[in-house]
């Protein structure tokens, strides 16, 4: 087995029992993943709080309108740092100092480049994406002039995600928490000292958020810097500024961002049907889908601990160390979602009332509950293997699993909404499925995969290298 690699973080669990190191190994990259995310909502009920004490609620509508439309964005791009993540990991797996140097720099590149273009387009960006939110008059205006403000930053914002995905294909993910943490404190100080302070109002909670991001970019590319000193290696002129270079990176990138389109279109068009329906299951739906969310705070940090564990085992070719890492990984993420079914079976009614005290709202989440007592079991395996998935850079099956799920989506929504007319039901029901569709079409992906490359009789390309 190879020497262990002079940047990866010393394995002080190859001490433990074989048994435990792949589980201290999981937990110790997921940890600092799980914290990060629940930073987030804190950020987001410190601007509610701020921007709801001004004295009208056009000021809110607009920050929320803005917010939401930078959410579906940004979301669109993430595949910069997924890419990363899976591509880096397999370096380091390699011992490929080089190229962990150069797809630093690569992605760096092209988050500027990208970046830019956006800043460049923001117009009819705001324009399009304002107009598919459909909000008021007065609300729009105002989140016109937040979204100018917010644009500024996009070549931070995904400069970030692809250190963060650098330093967690190197299996650092302490990283991504002290960027988070600093984002989200910069970002919650200047809301306050903006608008409660200098009365600023919604372009207060957007120019807090730019100077948080680029902030946070300063964290980061000092953290590189650091990270570059101890690194062997060296930067290629020419895996830079040429274009074939990156024709892995746009490879992988691509299949990653079709499937993030996927997943968008899935989940705005479960919010317009939402809202076709009515304000109250619109809020309704609304309150449940924060429980889809909760379960993914923990998911998700399980699955990241996948991608940087199988990519580098891949890279490696070390088949014991990809199945140890993809099993300790699936024990956490199952204790996760059992005690997610648990606690909305339990307490779901408590939940539902901590998010919302509209009497109407919470008695129509409360007929919808039992669907997110079913979710989590379904949906663990989506998270799981698109860890996995991402750190063997198998980015066409994730794409496919995304196409296939919303194959059987829309058209198990029309039947069950429109002929059989479960309404609301019906909705649920279709989300299910394609949540369903997609676990098990990653599950046959990699059940087939594990026979045929990723063991140790296999001998075909992996699926990133074909």
């Amino acid at each position: 087995m190879p020497a262990p690699h002079p940047h990866a973080p010393p394995h002080e669990d190859d001490r433990l029992p074989a048994a435990n190191a792949p589980n201290r190994r999981v937990w110790t990259l997921a940890w600092p993943i799980i914290l990060s995310n629940v930073t987030v909502p804190l950020l987001g009920l410190v601007d509610t709080a701020v921007v709801g004490h001004l004295p009208e609620s056009r000021f809110l509508a607009g920050v929320t309108l803005g917010a939401t439309l930078f959410s579906f964005l940004y979301w669109g791009f993430g595949f910069l740092r997924m890419g990363t993540t899976g591509l880096t990991s397999q370096a380091v797996g390699r011992e490929d100092d080089t190229a962990v140097r150069n797809l630093l720099g690569q992605s760096l590149l092209l988050a500027a480049l990208i970046g830019t273009l956006l800043i460049a387009l923001s117009q009819p960006l705001t324009a399009l994406g304002l107009w598919l939110l459909d909000g008021s008059h007065e609300a729009t205006a105002l989140a016109r002039e937040y979204a100018a403000i917010r644009f500024l930053s996009a070549p931070a914002v995904l400069a970030n995600y692809a250190i963060l995905g650098w330093f967690l294909g190197q299996q650092n993910s302490r990283v991504t928490l002290a960027i988070m943490v600093t984002t989200n404190s910069v970002n919650i100080v200047l809301d306050l000292i903006f608008v409660a302070g200098l009365g600023m109002t919604s372009d207060g909670v957007a120019w807090a958020t730019v100077i948080a991001d680029y902030t946070a970019l300063a964290l980061g590319l000092w953290l590189v810097r650091r990270q570059l000193r101890a690194l062997g290696g060296r930067f290629l002129g020419e895996r830079l500024w040429r274009l074939a270079a990156y024709t892995e990176l746009f490879q992988v990138n691509g299949q990653l961002f079709l499937r993030t389109l996927g997943l968008l279109f899935a989940t705005a068009f479960f919010t317009r049907q939402s809202a076709s329906q009515g304000d109250v299951i619109l809020a309704a739906n609304a309150v449940l889908l924060q429980f889809v969310m909760l379960t993914s705070y923990g998911l998700d940090g399980f699955a990241h601990a996948a991608e940087a564990l199988t990519g580098r085992a891949i890279g490696r070719r070390d088949w014991r160390e990809f199945v140890s890492a993809v099993a300790a990984a699936t024990r956490f993420s199952l204790l996760t979602t059992g005690a997610a079914m648990l606690v909305f079976a339990v307490a779901g009614h408590l939940l539902i009332a901590l998010l919302t005290d509209l009497p109407k709202v919470r008695d129509v989440a409360a007929d919808y509950l039992p669907w997110m007592v079913l979710m989590p079991a379904l949906a663990v395996w989506s998270y799981l293997l698109d860890g996995v998935f991402i750190g063997a850079t198998a980015t066409r099956e994730m794409r496919n699993s995304i196409l296939a799920g919303l194959a059987v989506y829309l058209p198990a929504w029309w039947l069950a909404t429109g002929p059989l007319g479960l309404g609301n039901h019906g909705l649920w029901l279709a989300f299910v499925l394609f949540t369903a569709v997609r676990s098990a079409t990653l599950g046959g992906y990699y059940l087939y995969y594990r026979r045929t490359r990723w063991s140790g009789q296999a001998s075909a390309a992996l699926p990133g290298e074909r």
